[in-house]
């Protein structure tokens, strides 16, 4: 059966050849359509959207393979945060993922069990690996503060790195850079994410000085980096309930 970790069986969306999405290009009509249908609808969830960062992510069954991601936050309450995680910030991203971030306090609550899927934010952010393109470091502080107490949970839906052109397989669970072997981040890939957000993430380092990460960390958070063990997720066939619980 299928696994997050191994190559999706081959198929012309798993080519790798190109890096746009497989179909025929939107239609005029589509496109006025849709324009039309955006003028008359809210979009309430996402117009909450309000807080852009720009860091990078480590697959947990595989380090070595990392991406810059592009997170799209909406704050539900001071302790808890919904992201959409892009591949970029252009007009044509591609969405490959979602991220929940809780403070300290909402994730001390979670069992050990669910708390090995969480990975913490301070290195990242104390590395200046994290950014809020175009906000100013002043204004971004507090933020950061925040963030660099918090655990985040990152499914990957859409491996594009690997080269599909389609969300393919499972979901795979993400980790963030830690101060490991594995955890460090490719010089290349910064450099490139700074050349094209006009940053220099050794300048921005010395503003982060003072920037701490959660008062007792929990070890079970960033469970890889302890335990050398990643996860990965399988597709097990199952009997269906044929009757449902009534309440």
């Amino acid at each position: 059966m299928a696994s997050s970790d191994k190559v999706p069986v081959a198929c012309p969306a798993s080519s790798g050849e190109g890096k746009e999405p497989m179909g025929d290009p939107t239609k005029t009509t589509t496109t006025m359509l849709e324009k039309g249908t955006a003028m008359m609808q809210s979009m309430k969830p996402i117009r909450q959207m309000s807080l852009h960062m720009c860091s990078f992510a480590c697959y947990s069954h595989d380090p070595g393979r990392q991406i810059e991601v592009h997170i799209y936050g909406h704050r539900v309450n001071q302790d808890f945060l919904q992201c959409a995680v892009y591949d970029s910030n252009s007009s044509n991203a591609h969405l490959i993922g979602i991220e929940y971030i809780v403070s300290e306090k909402l994730f001390e609550s979670l069992s050990p069990e669910e708390q090995k899927l969480w990975h913490s934010h301070d290195y990242e952010i104390q590395m200046a690996l994290l950014v809020t393109p175009r906000v100013p470091e002043l204004v971004a502080k507090p933020e950061l503060k925040n963030l660099a107490k918090s655990y985040g949970k990152f499914w990957c839906t859409w491996q594009i790195d690997r080269g599909d052109r389609l969300p393919l397989g499972l979901p795979s669970l993400m980790v963030s850079p830690q101060d490991v072997n594995l955890g460090r981040i490719k010089p290349e890939l910064v450099k490139k994410r700074d050349e094209e957000h006009g940053i220099s993430t050794e300048s921005l380092k010395p503003s982060r000085e003072g920037i701490c990460g959660p008062e007792k960390k929990n070890l079970v958070a960033d469970y890889w980096v302890r335990f050398r063990k990643g996860f990965a997720l399988d597709v097990v066939e199952t009997d269906m309930k044929k009757t449902a619980p009534f309440p």
